[in-house]
């Protein structure tokens, strides 16, 4: 094992506990997310916390009560200065609509890979690169032009020695 941390993206959480890790089938993977929460492993942003706590659903009341210490903030200097040089590569990306670059403005994304970047983690999320899209930022193809190196959640639980047993 590493000492790579991870930091979660919103949709990691998501798709777990709505698909194939849900809490009640899958109670290992959550214990998983915690004990490497606890050995710094992993970690998630305050603007995800906040995306999940819009769900008002049992992931929401997880995050708050089994994963809150997790969710670092994002208002370091470092972070500041990398979600800005961040927001003016996705304004400069001529293909992208204003629309796509309105919506990634005002969600977590951004922060994600600036939080990774200026941290030196891995961003974990479920999203796939296209390059090509113009009505969507995709992270995979934030993280790239910025050397973020980032993994899906079971590309990360390899590398992370993760097994639910």
């Amino acid at each position: 094992m590493s000492d790579t941390v991870y930091v979660l993206d919103a949709n990691v959480f998501i798709e777990a506990a709505n698909r194939y890790y849900a809490f009640d089938i899958a109670p290992g993977f959550w214990k998983n997310l915690v004990s490497r929460a606890g050995e710094s492993r992993i970690v998630s942003i305050d603007h995800v916390h906040g995306e999940l706590r819009q769900g008002k659903d049992a992931l929401a009341k997880w995050a708050d009560e089994h994963f809150r210490v997790w969710f670092e903030k994002t208002d370091g200097p470092d972070i500041v200065a990398s979600y800005a040089e961040i927001m003016e590569w996705v304004q400069r990306e001529e293909r992208l609509t204003g629309a796509a670059r309105e919506q990634f403005a005002g969600c977590a994304d951004g922060w994600l890979v600036a939080y990774a970047r200026a941290e030196n983690c891995v961003v974990v999320t479920e999203e796939v690169s296209r390059p090509a899209s113009k009505a969507k930022v995709f992270i995979p193809d934030v993280c790239e032009p910025f050397g973020v190196p980032c993994l899906n959640t079971f590309q990360m639980m390899r590398e992370a020695g993760i097994r639910l047993t």
